[in-house]
């Protein structure tokens, strides 16, 4: 566990398959995992910085304009609770869900159970080596499912990775029954094209559907070929999980979407999207789809629906993904300039690439339109040496007020208020400083939620971090309680005001 830091302020700112037999998983309880982490997005990597950067990244932490090498710093209203280090499974670790008393934290290599009813000093109750990048996470009732986005010999968690050139690769869906949290069971498991990047849960009473993002597809990839321009949507009984199925891909771009460069330079051309939030109490969606950013009703969650699309060729590299904010008014969508494993919080970037978009939501019905307002970008410079972009966060639930919290990869997590969705601005920050001063070394917060009065962040290489955000904007947060939170299916926050 980590103990509290000092807060210090920081003085340069910057302005504005069905189940097969043979599925196999391992419960780790000794020794060390031995699968380290897969090609893919963010995944923790190294690459060198000139000689002259490194010299002005040593000066600015020499002068206080940005931490030392893995010095804490956060504003006053922010305090670290703990950190739990990686243990067991040593990837790079990914997205987060919770349900109850617990966290599950999605890594390159499987997935970790942790206990968090105090807050202050969180327990791991399991940890399953299940290789497979990127091992995005949810949880729905008594099942748990896990994505795999890269070429694997077969569908089980003691595959080993392979070339995409192989036709026999798998890559997918894989589910697991966690109703004894101590002992996870591997169920099945639904191939799907491309493999899936990210998921999100449309949840049923009787099945849940599962919205699979997938992309990137080349004619070299013998099981991701082009066209790829929709989501695979797959069906699970919640009473038989073990006869899961494709029940269809969806087309979500009869026109091809974006055509990325050399029309639109910079870009990335849409071939499918990279992540899609639900909003079930309202039967609505937004996806953040390479090259586009789509509003969608998934009134029939088997038929989602193109309402609205738009792009931003300007600022705009790679729409990654989507928060709705609680009057259903707005739209956040995030950019992923440089893939995530890139220095894009600089002053040589600037404020408005690599930040958030600010959308609202004009019209009614079939007429709703996503309308641009503003960027936003944390206010803080990062060195030349930390990956930073936006990243995955959640909403904040204070009734009148829109507030998120979000990670940024190195850059920490931001706490940021766009109430006004032309004019948003941060109001609390907790981040660390580089993992090196004379290398860029992929790291940083992958993912930052707010799950019952507690922000819990995943941070890939430094482990479950749990931050207590102290401020009279976000304390009525505080009583606003969920059993089950996947950030991609948001909830119903207005609902839980009125109880």
């Amino acid at each position: 566990m980590t103990s509290l830091h000092t807060p210090r302020v920081r003085r340069r700112r910057l302005g504005v398959a069905a189940a097969a037999a043979g599925l196999f998983a391992t419960l780790l309880t000794a020794g060390p995992a031995i699968a380290s982490p897969e090609p893919g997005d963010a995944a923790v990597q190294e690459t060198t910085v000139s000689s002259e950067r490194a010299a002005q990244v040593k000066a600015a932490i020499a002068a206080g304009e940005i931490p030392g090498v893995d010095e804490i710093v956060h504003s006053s209203n922010i305090k670290h609770l703990a950190n739990v280090p990686k243990d067991l499974i040593t990837g790079t670790n990914s997205d987060l869900a919770f349900q109850g008393k617990y966290a599950y934290s999605g890594n390159y290599d499987g997935f970790r159970i942790l206990d968090i009813s105090n807050p202050k000093a969180p327990k791991s109750v399991a940890q399953v080596l299940c290789p497979g990048a990127q091992n995005d996470i949810s949880v729905s009732g008594n099942l748990l499912f896990l994505s795999t986005d890269s070429s694997r010999s077969d569908n089980s968690c003691n595959s080993v990775a392979q070339s995409a050139t192989i036709k026999e690769s798998w890559e997918g869906m894989k589910i697991f029954d966690i109703s004894d949290k101590r002992n996870p069971k591997y169920v099945a498991a639904v191939e799907t094209a491309c493999g899936s990047h990210t998921h999100t849960l449309v949840p049923k009473a009787k099945d849940v559907y599962i919205y699979v993002s997938s992309y990137a597809p080349s004619v070299s990839f013998p099981d991701c070929q082009p066209p790829h321009d929709g989501i695979s949507i797959i069906k699970v009984p919640r009473k038989a999980p073990q006869k899961a199925e494709l029940i269809k891909f969806e087309v979500l771009f009869p026109d091809g979407g974006n055509p990325g460069a050399p029309t639109n330079p910079g870009v990335s051309a849409t071939s499918g999207c990279h992540d899609i939030t639900v909003l079930p109490s309202k039967n609505l969606a937004a996806g953040a789809c390479m090259g586009d950013g789509v509003l969608m009703d998934i009134k029939d969650p088997e038929r989602p629906r193109v309402i609205d699309q738009v792009q931003d060729n300007v600022n705009f590299a790679f729409w990654h993904s989507a928060t709705f904010n609680q009057a259903v008014n707005k739209v956040v969508f995030t950019d992923e300039l440089g893939g995530g494993g890139a220095a894009t919080c600089n002053e040589r970037i600037g404020p408005t690439r690599g930040a958030n978009g600010i959308y609202d939501i004009v019209g009614k019905g079939d007429k709703r339109k996503l309308v641009f307002r503003s960027y936003y970008k944390i206010p803080r410079h990062q060195a030349d040496t930390e990956n930073c972009v936006a990243h995955n966060g959640s909403l904040i639930p204070v009734k009148g007020r829109d507030i998120m919290v979000q990670s940024w990869y190195q850059g920490g997590v931001s706490v940021w208020d766009f109430t006004n969705s032309s004019q948003p601005k941060e109001i609390a920050f907790f981040e660390r400083g580089p993992l090196s001063a004379e290398r860029l070394v992929g790291g940083g917060t992958w993912s930052a939620y707010y799950y019952n009065g507690h922000i819990y962040s995943n941070d890939m290489v430094k482990g479950f971090d749990v931050l207590r955000l102290d401020d009279r904007l976000t304390d009525p947060a505080k009583r606003v309680r969920m059993h089950e939170l996947n950030v991609q299916t948001q909830p119903d926050y207005v609902a839980d005001f009125r109880h």
